[in-house]
């Protein structure tokens, strides 16, 4: 079975162009952002993980996972030819709540009553910037 290979710049066409098609719609903007706010925030608990809750080579590893992840993060969210300062207000919403979904998951930490206000502050503030039309 031979498997076809895509040179460098024919596989970077094609992501940019699956994800200008996927961006044409609301739903696909939507998944985009949530993947990106996903990736960005999995990639900063990554160096959280390495950088206080492991040693040796398991802390190299949660290094090397994150700057792979951010990488990857930094690549879904800038080839889209969209504003993206139009998007940030639905951007910063959707990276909290991921952030906080992985607080829970990776390191057992629940909100505090802090967090929940400024976070309900920061949820205003998105659908402010995302939904006034002016």
């Amino acid at each position: 079975m031979t498997e076809r290979i895509l040179p460098n710049t024919a596989r970077t066409n094609l992501m940019r162009e699956m994800l200008n098609q996927l961006v044409a719609t609301r739903v696909g903007t939507l998944a985009v952002l949530l993947l990106a706010a996903f990736l960005e925030a999995y990639g900063d608990s990554c160096f959280q993980q390495g950088l206080y809750r492991s040693t040796g080579a398991a802390r190299y590893a949660a290094f090397a996972g994150g700057a792979l992840t951010l990488a990857l993060y930094g690549l879904v969210v800038n080839t889209p030819p969209w504003d993206f300062g139009r998007l940030l207000g639905l951007y910063v919403v959707l990276f909290f709540l991921v952030a906080q979904v992985l607080a829970r998951v990776r390191f057992q930490q629940s909100p505090t009553l802090p967090i929940l206000v400024g976070g309900s502050l920061i949820v205003a503030g998105g659908a402010v910037i995302t939904l006034w039309k002016g």
